[in-house]
């Protein structure tokens, strides 16, 4: 009976992944879609791996990836602080935290918050010049989302997770001109919002340390400003994980070396794969290295973690390019 519970929740993600892309591919798009906030990883833990997160056991910070892999971590308490600092002058920071009451009888649950802050821009508008424009107002962009999360072990392998989030974005203002001569200009805000949802599963298999798991993220109805409307960046995952030295048999005291691979069908941009490496060494000390596929700016990451009585410290570093370099710091506690 767990088999086949586990092949109908599978296959019921699939499906609704291939029925979203469908309907995506048969409206006009009038631009990329929007809200691209809600795909940058801010975890540093996640960076260093190359964002291949689907199957790895986390705490709060599972509501970013995969929220089932909330309810494999054990803890009553989870709090996670993030800082990623974005090309451009662009800052994400993200906040998560769980509650797993009675050793997780009852399930996980867990809230989120992220928000970015785009620095102060210089507003323009259309003038009839030699320039074309004139500068008006300096404004401050804006996105945030937050989210109320829940996971649930369903036996001692398999668990499942959803989240519901409220995302919005604030662009600024600007001059809609008056139509006819007896009409007036007026000033609109540029501000979308709605609701988005996350969905995940995982299984621990019964063959060594072997895991596979399954998201679908950022799934939601249209947004839209003014007349033009988009879609969130919703993408699908299957992911994979083991420990290497449990895989192959060879017993190292006091070390682990997880693998972990994601293949990505995402909305905005081709599918790609991520892997990430990560050596643990008497359980205080993580290196971590990452591989981003098909990808113009970033394939390579790096990163490393110290963990001691519960508090954990986490840095990576991804080279872009031309964009620089992106860096992330995380703090983790959990108790």
């Amino acid at each position: 009976m767990l088999l086949k519970r586990i092949g109908i929740l599978f296959t019921a993600l699939f499906f609704i992944s291939l029925f979203c892309e469908n309907s995506v591919q048969a409206q006009v798009k009038l631009g990329q879609t929007g809200f691209q906030f809600l795909s940058v990883v801010s975890d540093a833990r996640a960076g260093g791996l190359g964002t291949a997160m689907t199957t790895v056991p986390g705490g709060s910070n599972s509501l970013f990836f995969n929220v089932a892999n909330m309810s494999r971590a054990e803890f009553t308490f989870d709090v996670n602080a993030s800082r990623n600092e974005w090309f451009a002058d662009i800052n994400h920071t993200a906040f998560s935290a769980a509650f797993r009451p009675v050793n997780g009888r009852f399930g996980v649950i867990g809230i989120s918050y992220v928000t970015v802050d785009y620095g102060e821009l210089q507003g323009t508008m259309v003038w009839d010049n030699n320039k074309g424009y004139i500068d008006t107002e300096k404004f401050s962009p804006s996105a945030f989302a937050i989210g109320f999360g829940y996971a649930k072990q369903l036996s001692d392998r398999f668990a499942i997770g959803a989240q519901t989030k409220f995302a919005s974005q604030y662009l600024g203002m600007n001059v809609i001109p008056a139509k006819t001569p007896s009409d007036e200009s007026r000033v609109e805000k540029n501000t979308a919002s709605g609701f988005a949802y996350d969905f995940g599963t995982v299984y621990r298999t019964e063959f060594r340390s072997l895991s596979i798991g399954m998201s679908l993220r950022n799934f939601s109805k249209e947004f839209s400003y003014a007349s033009s409307s988009f879609q969130l960046p919703m993408e699908f995952r299957i992911g994979l994980s083991m420990d290497v030295f449990q895989m192959v048999g060879v017993a190292f005291p006091s070390q682990k070396l997880l693998a972990t691979f994601d293949a990505v069908h995402p909305r905005s941009y081709p599918e790609y794969v991520n892997l990430g490496l990560e050596y643990n060494i008497f359980e205080s000390l993580d290196l971590r290295a990452g591989y981003i596929s098909n990808r113009d700016f970033e394939d390579l990451t790096f990163g490393f973690g110290v963990n001691k009585y519960g508090i954990a410290i986490d840095y990576s570093y991804t080279p872009f390019g031309l964009l620089n370099a992106v860096q992330r710091f995380t703090v983790h506690i959990s108790i």
